[in-house]
């Protein structure tokens, strides 16, 4: 008889994560060496080596590799198996995890969130924040219920839907040439220095692709790691930069030292929506939230 303990298999997932036993044990909320023994006691079960320990921690063997790589699948079969129960008694309560890109999340957060306690009380949703790239990988790993991010992405057994377009705008130094002009066209920036986000921003990307017709020079010794610091060295006059419409509106529009022109049309933007797997049983609550999001964007 097979006897195999999901426990013990959350504390493999947990050591091949972190490559520590400390950390693994923290994210477990066990101790080291509970931790450590069952591990031992599973490595006895199943009569192979798991892991190598080493001083600084602990690295899968090829075993190992292979039996964790299963082991994801079957505790999120078992996370899927409590979630349908619990959505078959309400749909919409329960935990919903939800991610956002850091160019995203700030931003359209305050105008769902308030709505979001009253229309859905009973759902408790989880916010997180990452890049496309680690996005993805928790959306596969079944770490999260929903991504909100820029599309198209590759969606590999995800589904999408579309959420709002939000439209650039130019972010200006308060003293600049262009400040005169009610709307700015791509090709009045010539010349500028581009102020970007560093690799790994989709935004940066966007914002690359949008002004690809005009000779602007990106500013090679700068490379922002958020919105917030574009904004900041746009106010010290280091250059100019493009903005999503929804960070310039509210109290992040009010930023001293800088001032914000609308693109002439046809505007560029870029579209955001939502991804989910397609073996969710969230589908419900998911459906609720992209509903309360579309309804809430201006």
């Amino acid at each position: 008889m097979i006897d195999i303990k999901l426990k013990d298999l959350r504390y493999l997932v947990a050591v091949a994560d972190t490559h520590h036993f400390g950390k693994a044990a923290e994210r477990c909320f066990v101790s080291q060496p509970t931790l450590s023994a069952q591990l031992r006691k599973l490595e006895d079960y199943l009569g192979v080596q798991l892991l190598e320990r080493q001083p600084g921690g602990a690295v899968l063997t090829a075993a190992g590799a292979d039996i964790v790589a299963r082991a994801r699948r079957i505790l999120e079969a078992s996370e899927e198996v409590v979630t349908i129960a619990q959505t078959h008694r309400d749909p919409l309560a329960g935990r919903l995890r939800v991610a956002f890109l850091p160019t995203i999340g700030p931003y359209l957060l305050p105008l769902v969130v308030p709505t979001l306690r009253k229309v859905l009380p009973r759902l408790e949703v989880l916010l997180f924040e990452y890049r496309t790239a680690t996005m993805l990988e928790k959306l596969h790993a079944a770490e999260i219920d929903l991504g909100v991010l820029a599309l198209p992405v590759e969606l590999d057994g995800l589904v999408s839907r579309r959420l709002y377009d939000e439209e650039f705008t130019v972010a200006l130094p308060q003293r600049h040439r262009l400040n005169s002009r009610e709307t700015l066209k791509i090709g009045d920036l010539k010349d500028e220095s581009l102020l970007l986000l560093e690799e790994g921003h989709c935004l940066r990307d966007q914002a690359l692709d949008v002004c690809s017709t005009t000779r602007l020079h990106e500013k090679q010794d700068f490379r922002a790691t958020s919105l917030e610091t574009l904004r900041q060295m746009v106010a010290a006059g280091a250059g100019v930069t493009l903005m999503p419409k929804l960070a310039t509106r509210g109290a992040w529009g009010g930023a001293g030292g800088v001032v914000i022109r609308p693109l002439a049309k046809p505007v560029p933007s870029r579209e955001i929506g939502a991804i989910w797997r397609k073996s969710t049983a969230r589908g419900v609550a998911i459906q609720a939230f992209c509903d309360l999001v579309i309804r809430q964007v201006p």
